[in-house]
C-alpha cells in the first residue's frame, strides 16, 4: 500500500490544480470549450456543492454515462476527491444493462447524456434520487426539492461559499487514504454477467504513479483521448495520469473511425498515442499494405540497404499521419498482430505494447519505449509496483498468469463467490491469460484459458495466433476461428466488404479468395491447428468496448 503523501491520489489533483491553474487541462474536441486547470477545479468545487445539497455521504455511489467529454472528467474528479465512489457506464451500453448497473450500484445520483437518458425511465432507478444532464448540466428528474440543485442555485451557494472568488490557494480536498474505494467497474454489459470490480485509490495511485515515474504523461503533455474514458485504459492514462502531470487532453466523443483520428492527430500533434490495436491496424491496412504490395516497393523491401531507404520512407509517413510529434504509441486492450508489429519494428516506428485488466486499473505490464523492443512481447512487471508469475507451466513455460501489487482490485461488488474464483489461496490474482516469462522477465501472452483449444491428441491450440495469419490475408476484416463437435476448426470470416466492393469482385469471386487464402494459412501452420472450413459472416462481428470480439455469441455458428 502506498501511504506516503506524494503517492495520495486525492492529492495528485490538489497538487496539480493548484501548480498549473492557468494552463489549459481539457477539451471537448470540435468545439470551443477548453478549460483551464483553475475552471476545472471551479467545476468541481460547484459539484461538490450539488452533492452536499442532494445529501450525499462519503462512499455514496454516483453513476456517470456518456461519451468523453469535459462534463465527464469533471464529475469523475469531483466524486473522488468528496469521498464518493463513481460507477463509469460505458455510453455503448444498452439501456437495460445500464438499469443493471446503476441498480446493482445503488447509485444515488446518475449524470448521464441525454441520448443515453432515452431508454431509461425513473421508476427502473429507485435509488437514484436526481439525474442531471452531462450535456448542460440540467435536472433531467428530481426526488428532490428542485429550487435546491438547479444551476443557479448552485452558483449562488457558491459565491455565498467563496465571496472573494474561488483560487489557487482553496483548492483544498478532505484526506481519502489510499485504502478507500475510488470506483466500481463493471466488465460487462451483458445484464446478469457484469461485474462490479472495487479499485481502490491505491490501484489508481498506482497507474497514476507509474505514468508520471516512466515519463507518459507529463507537464505540457497533449493527449488526444479517443478511448473511452469509462474504460479502465483509457481513464487511467489519457485522463488521469495526463491531468495529474499537467498535460492537456482532447476528448474526442464521436465513433473514432479513422478519418477522424487522423484529422485531429494533425490538428493536436499529440506527444503521445494510446491506442488499441484495432485502431493502428486498421490505418496500417488501408495506409501500408497498399504501398508494400506493389511490385517497384515489394521488390526493394527484398534488397539490403536499399529497403532501408523505403522503410525510412514509409516510418515518415506514418509518423506524420499521427501528428509528427509523438515519442511513442502505446498499444494496450489486446495482442498487436504478430505481422503489424514486425513491420513496424521493421521501420523502427516508435510502437511499445503494454498488458493489464479491468481488475488492475488496468497495468501490470509495459516496458519504456527507450529499452528497445522485444518482440511480441507485453512488456516487463512495474517495478516495485506489480509481480507476475506462471501458474502450472507446462513443457513450453505456458500457463495461467498470476498477479499481484499495488494496482490489484479489492474483489467484486456483491459476488463473493467471482471474487473467491479470481485469487488463488495464497493471494494471486488470475488473470485467466495463458502467457510465459521468458529469463529476462518479459511477458508474452499466448491466449485466454477460456478460448484455448485442444487438438486430436491434445496439442494446445490457440485460436488468436492463427486470427491474427488470417486476419493479414487479402479482403479480410477480422476473423474467429472455433471448433467443431468433430474438433475440426472452423474460420468464420467477415470480409472487408469496402476494399472487395472498390475491386468489383462478386460473391463467388471473393468466396474463391478467401478459399485461397485458407490453403496459404493452413500451409504455415501445424497438422492440428489447419482450418478446415471456412464460413463468411456478412458484418464485422460483436466487441466489448475494448474492441475484443465477443466470442460467446458465435460458438454456436459452427
Amino acid at each position: 500500500m502506498m501511504t506516503e503523501e506524494k503517492y495520495n491520489f486525492v492529492k495528485f489533483y490538489e497538487r496539480s490544480f493548484r501548480e498549473h491553474w492557468d494552463q489549459e487541462a481539457v477539451t471537448d474536441y470540435g468545439t470551443d470549450k477548453t478549460l483551464t486547470y483553475g475552471e476545472l477545479a471551479i467545476t468541481i468545487a460547484k459539484l461538490h456543492i450539488l452533492f452536499e445539497e442532494c445529501g450525499i455521504k462519503k462512499n455514496d455511489k454516483i453513476a456517470v454515462m456518456g461519451k468523453n467529454n469535459t462534463n465527464w472528467v469533471a464529475v469523475y474528479l469531483a466524486t473522488v476527491t468528496y469521498g464518493a465512489i463513481i460507477v463509469p457506464i460505458l455510453q455503448d451500453f444498452r439501456a437495460n444493462d445500464a438499469i443493471h448497473i446503476i441498480n446493482h450500484s445503488e447509485s444515488k445520483l446518475l449524470f448521464i447524456s441525454d441520448i443515453n437518458w432515452e431508454g431509461i425511465e425513473l421508476d427502473q432507478i429507485p435509488h437514484v434520487l436526481a439525474t442531471i444532464s452531462l450535456n448542460d448540466w440540467h435536472p433531467i428528474t428530481l426526488k428532490l426539492n428542485p429550487k435546491k440543485i438547479n444551476y443557479d442555485a448552485i452558483n449562488d451557494l457558491f459565491k455565498k461559499k467563496y465571496p472573494d472568488g474561488y483560487w489557487a490557494k482553496d483548492v483544498h480536498y478532505d484526506e481519502r487514504s489510499n485504502e478507500e474505494i475510488a470506483s466500481i467497474n463493471y466488465t460487462s454489459g451483458t445484464t446478469g454477467f457484469s461485474k462490479g470490480v472495487i479499485t481502490p485509490l491505491n490501484a489508481l495511485a498506482g497507474n497514476v504513479r507509474y505514468g508520471l515515474e516512466s515519463g507518459i504523461a507529463c507537464s505540457g503533455s497533449r493527449f488526444v483521448t479517443f478511448l473511452p474514458l469509462a474504460h479502465a485504459y483509457g481513464c487511467a492514462f489519457d485522463f488521469l495520469s495526463c491531468l495529474a502531470a499537467g498535460g492537456h487532453t482532447w476528448l474526442i466523443g464521436r465513433t473514432p473511425s479513422p478519418k477522424i483520428l487522423l484529422k485531429a492527430f494533425a490538428e493536436i500533434k499529440p506527444t503521445v498515442i494510446l491506442s488499441v490495436p484495432l485502431i493502428l491496424e486498421k490505418i496500417y491496412k488501408k495506409m501500408i499494405v497498399p504501398q508494400i504490395q506493389k511490385p517497384p516497393v515489394s521488390w526493394v523491401l527484398k534488397v539490403p540497404f536499399l529497403d532501408e531507404m523505403v522503410c525510412s520512407r514509409i516510418r515518415e509517413q506514418l509518423v506524420q499521419a499521427f501528428g509528427g510529434e509523438f515519442s511513442q504509441m502505446i498499444i494496450g486492450g489486446a495482442p498487436l498482430n504478430p505481422e503489424v508489429e514486425a513491420f513496424l519494428h521493421r521501420i523502427k516506428f516508435p510502437v511499445s505494447v503494454g498488458y493489464g485488466m479491468t481488475e488492475c486499473a488496468p497495468l501490470i505490464c509495459y516496458t519504456p519505449i527507450t529499452e528497445g523492443p522485444r518482440m511480441y512481447s507485453c512488456g516487463r512487471p512495474l517495478e516495485g509496483i506489480m509481480e507476475v508469475k506462471i501458474l502450472n507451466p507446462n513443457s513450453e513455460g505456458i500457463g495461467e498468469v498470476v498477479v499481484r501489487g499495488e494496482n490489484t482490485m479489492l474483489g467484486y461488488y456483491k459476488n463473493p463467490e467471482a471474487t473467491k474464483d479470481s485469487f488463488t489461496k495464497d493471494g494471486w490474482l488470475r488473470t485467466g491469460d495463458l502467457g510465459m516469462l521468458d529469463e529476462d522477465g518479459f511477458l508474452y501472452i499466448k491466449g485466454r484459458c477460456k478460448t484455448m483449444l485442444l487438438g486430436p491428441s491434445g496439442q494446445n491450440i490457440y485460436p488468436e495466433e492463427i486470427e491474427a495469419k488470417i486476419n493479414n490475408m487479402p479482403y479480410v476484416l477480422e476473423s474467429l476461428v472455433l471448433q467443431q463437435e468433430d474438433n475440426r476448426l472452423v474460420a468464420l470470416i467477415c470480409p472487408d466488404y469496402n476494399e472487395v466492393d472498390a475491386s468489383g469482385l462478386t460473391k463467388e469471386q471473393i468466396a474463391e479468395i478467401i478459399e485461397d487464402s485458407r490453403k496459404q494459412v493452413n500451409s504455415e501452420l501445424a497438422a492440428y491447428e489447419q482450418i478446415a472450413l471456412v464460413k463468411l459472416y456478412p458484418h464485422e462481428f460483436e466487441k466489448t468496448p475494448k474492441k475484443s470480439i465477443k466470442r460467446f455469441l458465435y460458438t454456436s455458428m459452427v
